[in-house]
């Protein structure tokens, strides 16, 4: 089992900044790839970004060049870096972990991201 705890999210003016964390506990030699998801109000959950065990990442077009997907291993924590925020980047963020046999998909509970404008 892996548990994620997010953290980070709050209230910020377009243009400005925030970076959220996950924190693993549990199988953490048994994940494979984590990434950030969104949910805005009345959408479907997105895919934001993820990074595999190895340090590749992937980030979707939406967010390239604004949002860094980063991890600790030492401390087991992953980070979402987000610059240049904007008013549609408004949503509920999700931490994911996908074990190596892709059998065990995790979620953390979210976490609140609102941009004004």
């Amino acid at each position: 089992q892996v548990q994620l705890v997010e953290s980070g999210g709050g209230l910020v003016q377009a243009g400005g900044s925030l970076r959220l964390s996950c924190a693993a506990s549990g199988s953490i030699l048994n994940i494979a790839r984590m990434g950030w998801y969104r949910q805005a109000p009345g959408k479907q959950r997105e895919l934001v970004a993820t990074i595999t065990s190895g340090g590749s990442t992937n980030h979707v077009d939406s967010v390239k060049g604004r949002f860094t997907i980063s991890r600790d291993n030492a401390k087991n924590i992953m980070y979402l870096q987000m610059n240049s925020l904007k008013p549609e980047d408004t949503a509920v963020y999700y931490c994911n972990a996908i074990s190596r046999s892709g059998r065990m998909d995790y979620w953390g509970k979210g976490t609140l991201v609102t941009v004004s404008s």
